[in-house]
C-alpha cells in the first residue's frame, strides 16, 4: 500500500519522487513544448529538472528541520505529486526557479522561532523573496510571511522590522548594477514587470487544467479544516510555525486568483504549504483505505488527462 510505504521517511523515497518527476518532466516537454532541442536547450532543461529536484530536497529540509510534519515522506509524495497534476509548471521556467527561492525564504521564515540570528535570517527571507519578485512579481505577496513571522514569534527589537527593507533594497541596488553592466534600459526593464491583477480565467479554461486544479483546491479545503483543528493541539511554541504554512497557503491562493497571466503553473507556489497540510492530516487519519484513495486520486488525474 501506498500510505505505508510513505509513512516512514526512508531514502528510497526520494528516489522513488525524483523518478516520477523526471518522467513528467520529460512527458511534458515531448509533448507540450515544440522546442527545438539542441545541445543549448538540452542543458538548460536539464537546469531545469535540477531545480526540480532540489525544490523537493529544500522543502522535505524546511519542513522535517521545523517539526512541522513528524517523520514520514507524505510530503514530498504530495509536493511531487501535485507538480505532476500540473505539468504547466515545468513549462513555466521563471516561475519554477521563482518557487525555489520561496521555498528558500520559508526556511528562514520558519526558524526565526529558535530566536537565534534572527536579523540574518530576515534579511535573507526578504533577499530570496525579492529575486523572486524580479521573477513573478505577485510572489512578492510573500513579504508578509516576514511580519506575521515577526509578529507571531513576538519580536520585539525595531531593526528586526527594518532589515526585511534592507534585503529589498539590496536586491534592488544589485538588479540595477547588472543592468548598467548589460547596457539595459532601466526604466524600461523595471515597467516590463507585470504587475496587473487579473480576474480573467478563461486562460484555464482547458480539460486538464480545469481537472487538476478542481482536485487541489478541493485537497485543500477539505484538509485545510482538519489542519485548523489540529493547531490548537500544537504546543505554545510551534502553533507560530503551522499558522505560517497555512497564511503561506492563504497567499498562495491569492496568487492565483489575481494573477496577471493564468496558465496553472502559478499553482505552484500553493504546493509546498498544501502538501504539509496534507501530510498532517495524513497523520491523524485512520482509515488506511481512505488514505489510499486520496494518494490514487492524485496519481489517476495525470492519466486520465493525458488520455482526454
Amino acid at each position: 500500500m501506498i500510505s505505508s510505504f510513505f509513512s516512514k521517511a526512508k531514502p528510497i523515497h526520494f528516489v522513488v519522487v525524483s523518478t516520477l518527476l523526471m518522467i513528467a518532466f520529460i512527458s511534458t516537454k515531448v509533448f507540450k513544448t515544440t522546442v527545438a532541442y539542441n545541445a543549448l536547450n538540452v542543458g538548460k532543461q536539464i537546469v531545469l529538472f535540477g531545480v526540480c529536484i532540489f525544490s523537493v530536497f529544500v522543502f522535505d529540509f524546511l519542513s522535517g528541520k521545523n517539526d512541522l510534519t513528524k517523520s514520514n515522506s507524505y510530503k514530498i509524495l504530495f509536493f511531487s505529486l501535485f507538480m505532476v497534476m500540473m505539468p504547466q509548471t515545468f513549462i513555466n521556467s521563471k516561475i519554477l526557479v521563482a518557487n525555489l527561492f520561496i521555498l528558500f525564504a520559508l526556511r528562514r521564515i520558519i526558524s526565526i522561532r529558535t530566536k537565534k540570528q534572527i536579523n540574518k535570517k530576515v534579511f535573507d527571507a526578504a533577499f530570496w523573496i525579492s529575486l523572486a519578485t524580479l521573477l513573478c512579481f505577485w510572489s512578492s505577496l510573500f513579504y508578509i510571511l516576514i511580519f506575521a513571522a515577526l509578529l507571531l514569534f513576538t519580536v520585539a527589537d525595531v531593526k528586526n522590522w527594518i532589515i526585511p527593507f534592507i534585503g529589498i533594497l539590496t536586491v534592488g541596488v544589485i538588479s540595477i548594477c547588472y543592468l548598467l553592466l548589460t547596457n539595459t534600459d532601466i526604466i524600461s526593464y523595471f515597467s516590463n514587470i507585470n504587475t496587473d491583477i487579473s480576474f480573467d480565467f478563461s486562460m484555464l479554461n482547458e480539460t486538464q487544467i480545469v481537472l487538476s486544479s478542481t482536485v487541489i483546491l478541493s485537497y485543500f479545503v477539505w484538509a485545510v479544516f482538519f489542519y485548523i483543528i489540529n493547531i490548537k493541539t500544537k504546543s505554545k511554541s510551534y502553533k507560530p510555525s503551522y499558522l505560517l504554512i497555512l497564511l503561506a497557503a492563504i497567499i498562495a491562493v491569492t496568487i492565483i486568483i489575481i494573477s496577471p497571466q493564468k496558465t496553472g503553473a502559478e499553482f505552484i507556489f500553493l504546493f509546498a504549504p498544501l502538501s504539509i497540510i496534507m501530510a498532517s492530516y495524513f497523520e491523524i487519519v485512520k482509515e488506511k483505505w481512505f488514505k489510499e484513495a486520496l494518494i490514487w486520486i492524485l496519481i489517476l488525474v495525470p492519466i486520465i488527462n493525458l488520455l482526454l
